[in-house]
């Protein structure tokens, strides 16, 4: 009588394709499992992203209502005061009118993501990041960025979507060369 291992001999010299796919679905489940890990942290980064907002946006309008005020010392409104800056013939001042008219902009951009966040529910939560996603606060966001242990349903679902999209899209992705191959072999 043949042993279980040998009989498993067997069939994979009968399969020979078998090994192969072995390998790619431990390869795709390595990758769910990396994208898990990776995606499970998104909750974590958006709650930071959040956080950073909040203070930008409180230093923008610093900022703003400073100028407000000496615009306002000088009879002007905001954006009188910002075109006499930017339509200076010194460089420097034109510069500086410039640099106000964006931080004016960034300020409404900013505080109607921070309105939106307040607003949203916990998923959409990721589509007001998208929408009124900031390079310069999520890249100092990232610069001091510290990864947490998912303890969320929101890490939990990020982490579970990673996966699937990972190991499902990796399977998805690879089974058309996994029939050719098994034709090619079967022949």
């Amino acid at each position: 009588m043949r042993s279980r291992s040998a009989r498993r001999m067997e069939d994979r010299d009968q399969r020979p394709w078998d090994d192969g796919a072995m390998l790619a679905r431990r390869f795709a489940l390595a990758f769910g499992l990396l994208l898990a890990v990776v995606l499970s942290q998104v909750p974590e980064f958006v709650q930071q992203y959040r956080q950073r907002l909040g203070g930008a946006v409180d230093e923008l309008r610093r900022i703003v209502a400073q100028f407000d005020e000496e615009a306002q010392a000088q009879s002007i409104d905001r954006d009188a005061g910002i075109a006499r800056l930017r339509s200076n013939a010194d460089p420097l001042v034109q510069a500086r009118g410039f640099d106000l008219q964006a931080a004016v902009d960034r300020e409404r951009r900013l505080e109607a993501q921070d309105r939106a966040f307040a607003e949203a529910g916990p998923l959409s939560t990721y589509a007001v990041f998208a929408e009124g996603f900031d390079p310069e606060l999520a890249r100092r966001t990232y610069a001091i960025f510290q990864p947490a242990v998912p303890v969320t349903s929101a890490g939990f679902v990020a982490g579970a979507g990673g996966f699937l999209l990972g190991y499902g899209g990796l399977r998805a992705a690879a089974a058309p060369f996994r029939r050719r191959r098994r034709a090619a072999l079967a022949a």
